[in-house]
């Protein structure tokens, strides 16, 4: 008789015990009640009614950030605190009854609080700048969903979405927050001293938004209720402003197109330049032959903001693969660039037009006009192949403006794009 092979069998026997173990224990969070306190923002709050005040008659939805703070006392309860919420980008679907987002921009905004809360923790631990309970990781808390009428609870299309995603063992999420908002209701007459699981929010038509909070583990596999607190903006922790590389990608496509174009090679990455966040969103460039790199720091706020320009010699050793451990070396030699005689930053020049400035001023090349690549509709040309959309064109710079005026939007960018952060 063929006996099962036993380290098969204890594992699969682990499997079901850990099953029936996390089951029991789902019981009795149900039967205890036992779920987390929530405290919002009044950010948060806010940011909830402008979205859905902007989509009355659509569903809407945005993702939600904060911590979890654990509570270590033998009955304490964790408290999850939600300080922002991050708006979809423009191909987010809404309609009366269906909402569907979940774009790379909100991953690459969450992307970029976490990479800033994790270089300020950093800095900051210890001191007044970080209370203790908040020295814990940014994350991604779950997503508000706004539905038609009077629906106040997670659809089951809700629930299969939020068990899919707990289920995945790559979300690397054990809870989520579902928070169902509705509009159009009458203002509460008087007080009530009963615990409820929703806020209510006054809208500029007389009405409130309301918003009830439902709590599901991956443990429990139901949605529970939660009782939400809303405290002031000041009693949290503030989060960054979101960079220019995020909300414009277009101009981070532009940019690094026109380098290249120019016979750059280009690496970008994040770092931390000044000592504080937010981080600064970096290039450093080389031409094939050359000596020297140039260097490039900007703000969150570029082209608003000028950008610093630095030169570093080419030492052995290099790795332009790996782009932090480069820009670190290289962020260690640095020298500072003066702008060039006549030369002065302005929103509407690019980080190109600056190079060719900073090579005539040495000597390297002659005065010459500047193009920037620009995205031509594939209707305006004739491919032989049909691998591309759209085709990258240089252009003058008069032109190139007028295109990016009317043209449409290309957001994907392909880049080596890597984070300095940890660096000193």
């Amino acid at each position: 008789m063929r006996r099962m092979d036993e380290p098969e069998f204890l594992q699969l026997a682990q499997m079901e015990f850990d099953h029936i173990r996390k089951r029991l224990r789902g019981m009795a969070m149900i039967s205890r009640g036992i779920v987390p306190n929530v405290v919002l923002s009044r950010r948060a709050v806010e940011r909830m009614l402008s979205a859905a005040d902007q989509f009355l008659a659509d569903e809407t939805g945005e993702a939600m950030v904060g911590f979890v703070v654990e509570d270590d006392t033998p009955e304490g309860l964790p408290t999850i605190y939600v300080l922002d919420t991050i708006s979809p980008d423009e191909t987010a679907v809404r309609r009366s009854h269906t909402f569907q987002q979940g774009d790379a921009q909100q991953d690459e905004i969450i992307w970029w609080l976490q990479e800033n809360w994790h270089f300020h923790r950093e800095r900051h631990r210890g001191t007044d700048a970080l209370p203790d309970r908040f020295d814990v990781p940014l994350r991604y808390l779950g997503d508000w969903h706004k539905q038609p009428g009077s629906m106040i609870q997670p659809s089951h299309g809700d629930h299969m979405t939020a068990l899919s995603w707990l289920d995945d063992e790559e979300s690397g999420m054990d809870f989520l927050l579902v928070p169902i908002v509705t509009v159009g209701h009458l203002p509460n007459i008087g007080e009530t001293d009963l615990t409820v699981n929703y806020i209510n929010v006054p809208m500029d038509n007389g009405r409130v938004m309301r918003v009830d909070w439902w709590y599901v583990h991956r443990d429990v596999r139901v949605f529970q209720p939660v009782h939400p607190k809303v405290v002031a903006d000041e009693q949290l922790p503030q989060m960054m402003k979101y960079s220019w590389h995020v909300v414009n990608p277009d101009r981070l496509y532009t940019e690094t197109a026109a380098l290249e174009n120019d016979g750059h090679l280009v690496r970008r990455l994040l770092y931390e330049c000044d000592g504080e966040v937010p981080l600064e969103y970096c290039f450093f460039t080389i031409r094939q032959g050359s000596s020297f790199f140039l260097l490039f720091a900007t703000q969150y706020d570029y082209p608003e903001s000028a950008p610093q320009a630095y030169t570093a010699p080419f030492v052995d050793g290099l790795d332009l693969m790996d782009p932090v451990e480069t820009f670190h070396k290289l962020w260690a030699a640095r020298e500072p660039i003066a702008d060039p005689l006549g030369w002065s930053w302005s929103a509407d020049k690019y980080l190109c037009e600056f190079v060719i400035a900073i090579e005539v001023e040495m000597g390297l090349r002659a005065p010459s006009s500047f193009s920037i690549p620009v995205l031509i509709e594939e209707d305006d040309l004739s491919l032989n192949d049909g691998r591309d959309a759209a085709a990258v064109a240089s252009v003058s710079k008069a032109e190139a403006m007028t295109k990016a005026a009317g043209g449409s939007a290309h957001s994907e960018v392909t880049a080596d794009e890597k984070t300095g952060a940890e660096a000193p």
